[in-house]
């Protein structure tokens, strides 16, 4: 008998979870086989509308375009890929982060204007990493007062290491789960793009404020626990959505607020309003990740939360 290859991407048997933590979001009802009654985010659908977001800096209001001609560098880089799971690699392939960063956009920008295909496209083992900044433990992280950066730029630096890493956990995400496309679906993918660009966008508000205050993104060492996470979810669709929308970015929705008033605090009114609106922009991408969660689950024939909760014990990933 022929498996499904969708179950090849979930994982087989579920231990049993006494957590008690429901997914962000995720407000079901009981589950049947026959039926789901699940509300997505209100505001999804007009996030998957809306136009290409080119404000890439940020100006004295907020956001806006960036003040100079469009610098049209490095979309030569692009120009032989016929796919979306391609430009992707292409982005996943590219160490320097302000390039990445450019990159990422560009990719989202040519497959939508010219309606290219999802396509199928291996991708690297890991993405390609700039000499700056080392990555060490969690552990060897330097608190604050022995960083050599004011509290400020501390908190930026962190941060701007977070994008990073989502431009490339969003990319992968395309990138892996191709050849599944027909099973997943075209909008699985053109989601995940989407929210790669939002983080390329955060990451080049990062930089620049980086640069304002005198600093820059490599400055200080950085941790690699975002991607061994990601990894732990390289065969399993349903693991990635629970790893990476579900956990680690509702987590920054909870910690976007306490940042913001630590940066208000601190005194610094502009990183503490560049924040906020990441924090912001990130609901939709914990809401992309309850989707699709919840539609692979009813492909399956599996109840989401009990899925979830037996993902959080099989991966060991601590949800308090």
């Amino acid at each position: 008998m022929q498996i499904h290859p969708l179950k090849l991407m979930l994982s087989p048997t579920f231990t049993r979870c006494s957590s008690n933590l429901t997914p962000y979001f995720l407000k079901i009802k009981p589950f049947s086989s026959s039926s789901l009654e699940f509300s997505p985010w209100s505001g999804l659908q007009s996030w998957r509308e809306s136009p290409l977001n080119k404000n890439r800096f940020w100006g004295p209001n907020g956001p806006q375009t960036p003040p100079s001609s469009i610098d049209t560098n490095g979309t030569s880089l692009l120009d032989s890929a016929s796919s979306l799971a391609e430009l992707g690699a292409l982005v996943l392939s590219t160490s320097d982060p302000l390039l990445k960063s450019k990159l990422s956009h560009l990719a989202f920008s040519k497959w939508r204007n010219e309606k290219l295909s999802i396509g199928v496209y291996d991708p690297p083992s890991r993405p390609a990493r700039p000499p700056k900044p080392e990555l060490v433990s969690p552990k060897e992280i330097p608190a604050p007062k022995d960083s050599g950066m004011p509290l400020n730029a501390y908190m930026l630096h962190n941060l701007a290491h977070v994008e990073l890493n989502a431009i490339d956990l969003a990319w992968d995400t395309v990138v892996r789960f191709s050849p599944f496309c027909e099973i997943l679906g075209e909008g699985f993918f053109a989601d995940f793009a989407h929210v790669a660009d939002d983080e390329s966008r955060h990451f080049a508000w990062c930089s620049q404020r980086l640069d304002e205050l005198g600093f820059r993104y490599g400055d200080m060492p950085a941790h690699n626990l975002l991607w061994r996470e990601c990894e732990k979810s390289s065969d399993d669709v349903a693991a990635r959505l629970a790893v990476i929308p579900l956990v680690q970015e509702a987590r920054g929705l909870d910690a976007g607020p306490r940042l913001v008033q630590k940066l208000v605090g601190f005194g610094d009114n502009k990183t503490s309003k560049i924040v906020a609106r990441i924090a912001d922009e990130e609901v939709a991408h914990v809401a992309v990740g309850v989707y699709w969660f919840v539609s692979v689950c009813q492909k399956m024939g599996r109840a989401p939360c009990s899925t979830f909760k037996g993902l959080a014990d099989l991966l060991m990933f601590n949800l308090r």
